[in-house]
């Protein structure tokens, strides 16, 4: 069909492999970039970044996969792809540096573009669960994950020895969906603007790094569809205010504490 066609892998390539160079230094003035998937802002619904990789959606315009192309590629794979033939991979995928976890609706095809794609040190996982957003379900960084109170305990485990992290059953102001209220990296986490500080010192204090509660989008509570980041760069979609984007590059410590509130204050003034 003509959908099928649209999603339609590129053929597997076996080129030698590539050589990345280290990521830049927060000297470098690492920041917060504004994207756009077709016209949605949701940035975070079309692509999945880490450490070691980025995914990001099929069929969209190649405005959006250049604009993580630049900021990325000379550190980290970019991959085109799409899960069992939808683009919302970042909703249904969840890694980080040693691992990616796929739904079961993934395809073999998928599966196999994938583990093509990746670095050799990344494990990808089909993962066989009943909640299988797993984006929505799963908050991690490279150490700790915050799960759905009802996902599998096979699924737990799995989580463990693929992305080999600590695994913590938890809510955000009492949303079951920390992968959509939460966003974490090994430099700190954002998480829903109505999180009850006691809450926020509490999981805070269980992942070992900083949290702050904030918006993206101009107001959107859904911290997870609007931003995705890695230790030394962050993508917000296009309605991300000055202010909220100042938020995001303190908590993921990608500019000088101090330098994007004040460029936020000029921006909002002009």
């Amino acid at each position: 069909s003509a959908h099928r066609a649209i999603l339609s892998l590129p053929p597997a390539c076996h080129l030698p492999p590539r050589a990345y160079t280290s990521p830049p230094t927060k000297s470098k003035g690492a920041m917060a970039v504004r994207a756009q998937f077709e016209s949605s802002s949701e940035v975070g619904v079309f692509s999945r970044l880490t450490n070691a990789y980025c995914l990001v959606a099929l069929g969209g315009s190649e405005n959006f996969y250049s604009v993580f192309e630049a900021e990325l590629s000379k550190h980290i794979p970019v991959i085109h792809s799409s899960i069992g033939g939808t683009r919302i991979v970042g909703r249904v995928t969840v890694g980080n540096r040693h691992g990616l976890l796929v739904p079961s609706i993934t395809t073999d095809q998928e599966l196999m573009h994938l583990r093509n794609n990746l670095p050799e040190t990344v494990k990808v996982q089909k993962v066989e669960e009943r909640l299988s957003a797993l984006g929505n379900c799963i908050a991690c960084n490279d150490y700790v994950a915050l799960v759905h109170t009802d996902l599998d305990r096979e699924t737990e485990e799995v989580i463990a020895d693929t992305l080999k992290v600590d695994v913590f059953r938890a809510t955000i102001a009492q949303n079951v969906l920390v992968g959509s209220y939460a966003v974490l990296t090994n430099q700190g986490g954002l998480v829903h603007a109505r999180t009850p500080m006691q809450d926020m010192e509490e999981l805070s204090q269980l992942i070992q790094v900083p949290l702050t509660a904030g918006t993206v989008n101009r107001g959107s509570d859904i911290i997870g569809a609007g931003v995705v980041a890695n230790d030394w760069s962050a993508f917000c979609g296009m309605d991300t205010t000055a202010t909220e984007i100042g938020v995001i590059e303190n908590i993921f410590k990608l500019q000088n504490s101090g330098a994007s509130m004040q460029s936020a204050l000029i921006d909002t003034m002009m």
